[in-house]
């Protein structure tokens, strides 16, 4: 035992010291606080009003875009011609200047948003919402139909997720925050399983074609080695994992504190919706309510805020752990049956494969993460870190997860069993390029 921990001693200090590990501690909580501020912070910007210039040859929208102002979009008229407008932009403190000339009404195609800078495709949105409605209202005129009937049927509807337990407790769901969130962790298991287990395998190329490796089995047992190497490897990645964890939370912290206007969550007032109508102030908290449901930033917040983060983390540790072990052990079976990292190319396909089809399946899941697709590829122990990664922040059933953790443990012993014996062959054979069949003998005679 106290070999193997001066193995994992000297693999771990190695590795931190490099400039590579440094490099990548850093970088990884900007990337990571990054997905959560700047969509959060890109649509507190987009909030920010906008200032259209209207120039109407028709002089049928005005009074139209009049009424159509908000905080978030005002419209101005623009009594200069367009060459005149379009010239003055910037003077006249304009974003873009909305263009209808006459004939629009019959030709709607030939309206124009003009601007310096690309438009937002909401405000284009909401423009050509507005003269939808007008162009409309116009011919039912024509055809003789009140247009205020049709407009006091308008309901604009925006429905809110809630899940409950069988116990009564109710709590809002937001589909897109756990989308990306899985995606997120999925993607990151990918990347620190198959970066950290090529770093195991590099590492017994390296001892071997340098006849280091000779020199230490004579004092170490090749399992001891190669478990050693694991788990200081393993240790290496679980720093850094938690190094970025601490400096991403004082990253977005430190945001929060420096704009605390962008990050502020703003409450969704509850309204009890009643046969006897609404009192003033239950409207007003209506309108309110309406608000903050098409605010972007605000429903970002609120999935944040959703998120339970101590789930996420321990889950992410659980499938990062075992995930690593057990692929490690692959990897440095691999690295041990071939003499340069060129002639790995043959063993790597049957070990990848299961994690390239993981991600690859990622999106199928995301769409039904309770399907029969989402509950195998999370239970397949090879495609299970990646799968149920996805699948964690939809609460997937806990059965599912205690039958993919039990699955994950399982097959991390019987690989690193298996790894073991053509490791301890393997490390010692020189100037073959080994097949399958190779190896397959030494599973049967080590």
């Amino acid at each position: 035992m106290n070999k193997i921990k001066i193995i994992i001693k000297r693999e771990y200090l190695t590795r931190v010291r490099k400039r590579s590990f440094l490099i990548m501690t850093l970088l990884g909580p900007i990337l990571i606080a990054a997905t959560f501020i700047i969509p959060v912070y890109l649509a507190k910007i987009s909030d920010e009003p906008r200032k259209i210039g209207v120039i109407d040859e028709t002089g049928f929208f005005f009074d139209a875009f009049e009424e159509a102002k908000t905080k978030k979009i005002i419209f101005d008229p623009v009594w200069d011609d367009v060459m005149t407008a379009k010239e003055n932009i910037d003077e006249m403190g304009y974003d873009a200047l909305l263009y209808i000339p006459q004939g629009a009404i019959s030709a709607p195609s030939t309206i124009r948003i003009m601007a310096k800078k690309q438009v937002n495709v909401n405000i284009v949105t909401y423009i050509e919402s507005i003269l939808r409605k007008e162009i409309e209202s116009h011919k039912l005129a024509v055809s003789g139909i009140d247009k205020s009937v049709l407009k006091s049927i308008e309901t604009p509807i925006k429905i809110n997720t809630v899940l409950f337990t069988d116990e009564g407790d109710e709590k809002y769901s937001f589909p897109e925050v756990s989308m990306i969130l899985g995606l997120v962790a999925g993607i990151l298991i990918y990347v620190i399983i198959f970066s950290f287990g090529a770093q195991v395998m590099r590492g017994v190329i390296e001892e071997k074609t340098s006849r280091i490796v000779e020199i230490i089995v004579s004092s170490v047992k090749p399992f001891q080695l190669m478990m050693g190497k694991i788990i200081g490897i393993a240790l290496v990645g679980l720093t850094q994992f938690v190094l970025w964890i601490l400096l991403s939370f004082l990253i977005i912290s430190a945001f929060q504190f420096s704009v605390p206007e962008k990050f502020k969550l703003q409450e969704n007032p509850q309204v009890m919706l009643q046969n006897k109508g609404l009192t003033p102030e239950e409207i007003e908290n209506v309108q309110m309510s309406e608000m903050l449901a098409m605010d972007q930033g605000n429903r970002i917040l609120e999935g944040i805020q959703a998120i339970n983060f101590s789930v996420i983390i321990g889950m992410f540790l659980f499938y990062f752990i075992f995930g690593y072990l057990m692929y490690a052990a692959l990897f440095a079976a691999i690295g041990s049956a071939v003499d340069s990292e060129a002639d790995t190319q043959q063993f790597m396909l049957p070990v990848t494969a299961p994690l390239i089809l993981a991600i690859v399946m990622a999106q199928v899941v995301i769409n039904n993460p309770d399907g029969n697709v989402a509950f195998w590829l999370s239970i397949i122990p090879f495609t299970s870190p990646i799968i149920m990664m996805v699948r964690i922040p939809f609460n997937p059933p806990v059965v599912d997860v205690i039958i993919s953790m039990l699955m994950l443990i399982f097959t991390f012993f019987a690989t690193t069993w298996l790894a073991a014996k053509i490791y301890r062959t393997g490390i010692l054979m020189y100037g073959k390029k080994n097949s399958y069949r190779e190896l397959w003998k030494w599973l049967r005679h080590s």
